[in-house]
């Protein structure tokens, strides 16, 4: 994608008058993988704004992974929909005075807050009138005649520091983890009677998205019962919130023993580390294999009704899995037919796509 034959506004005259900002805001997506493909675009305006401070603002659930970004100054928690929420929201916003905000998602809400603040400057992608009413400066969705085309989720929001005239700072994402989470994490393990000293596969079996892109149970289950009986590799199925039931069935399924991570649920700097730490992850299209593929950790990755552009990058440790039907990607939450996409994923492909990884990286 060309920034400048996208933005609306010649990215000449985006510095024409407004000088060098002092403070940014950057709103981040509200998904956790994606958080993570937005750091090379904050690591972009850091090194393009040398001495600028860069804020972040998300969900408040994200602050343990952005928080910590050495190049990031601070984090403002959103606190949610709803009238006095917003009225909160432009509040904090306007405290902090910001002279720039890079807005990453699309929707008109993400751009609602700085445009009452009366940000001077609000760049975003412009996907609609009323967005593009909240916006100073708007470009042009990823596209081809006219058409919306998926790409690359880190090549779409580094764009927009493009428009402005920064250059990258590499394609790399980060996730920052502390020396407190890696030791907590292994406080957890060991009261769980998990051997420290052996070899695990981190299995994330759920979706915030929805239940349309989640393996089968009982083929999760199938491929981790060889993975440890062929590689010694220790199941552990860490949850999110309302997800203790799927890992529950897996671990029932399985003949080899299993380790669900459900009480604590980790927070997300801890499932972070936890992956960290893994030798294999096997997940579902969903936010903590952005962590495997941010730290060089392995990944067998089923993708049923998103389509994988979107995430179609660094794939040297990754395995995909894709069955080939003619209904995706459609991108539904839940399917309407016989989720075919995910249940012809055998857990056969899944544990030579394992096999692979594992001779490849020792």
């Amino acid at each position: 994608m060309d920034p400048e034959r996208n933005l609306r506004v010649p990215p000449s005259r985006v510095w024409t008058g407004w000088g060098a900002p002092k403070r940014i805001l950057v709103r981040m997506p509200n998904w956790v993988g994606d958080v993570v493909m937005g750091t090379p675009a904050l690591r972009a305006l850091h090194k393009g704004l040398p001495g600028t401070e860069i804020w972040v603002e998300s969900r408040p659930h994200m602050a343990s992974i952005v928080a910590d970004l050495p190049y990031v100054h601070g984090f403002l928690a959103d606190p949610g929909k709803g009238f006095a929420n917003t009225a909160e929201r432009i509040r904090r916003i306007q405290q902090h005075g910001f002279d720039w905000a890079i807005l990453m998602p699309d929707s008109p809400r993400s751009a609602y807050g700085p445009f009452r603040a009366h940000v001077p400057l609000r760049l975003g992608y412009s996907r609609d009138l009323l967005r593009r009413m909240f916006l100073t400066h708007a470009l042009r969705p990823p596209g081809q005649d006219r058409r919306r085309v998926p790409v690359s989720m880190i090549d779409r929001y580094l764009a927009l520091p493009r428009a402005l005239g920064l250059p990258a700072d590499g394609e790399h994402m980060d996730v920052p983890i502390r020396d407190e989470a890696r030791e907590r994490v292994r406080e957890v393990l060991r009261s769980k009677g998990v051997d420290l000293m052996r070899p695990w596969v981190t299995v994330i079996p759920g979706a915030a998205f929805g239940a349309s892109k989640m393996w089968p149970v009982e083929h999760f289950a199938a491929t981790l019962d060889r993975l440890q009986e062929e590689f010694g590799l220790q199941a552990l199925l860490p949850t999110g919130p309302g997800e203790q039931a799927i890992a529950d069935r897996i671990a029932e399924l399985m003949r080899t023993p299993s380790f669900v991570l459900t009480d604590p649920i980790l927070p997300l700097d801890q499932v972070a580390a936890l992956v960290e730490a893994s030798r294999l992850v096997l997940s579902n299209d969903t936010g903590p294999r952005q962590f495997a593929v941010a730290l060089g950790v392995p990944v067998v990755v089923p993708i049923g009704p998103t389509d994988q552009r979107t995430t179609q990058h660094h794939l040297e440790r990754q395995r995909i899995l894709i069955e080939p039907v003619d209904c995706r990607p459609c991108c539904l939450k839940k399917c309407p037919i016989d989720h075919r996409c995910m249940t012809r994923i055998t857990p056969e492909r899944a544990f030579a796509a394992a096999q692979d990884l594992l001779e490849t990286f020792p």
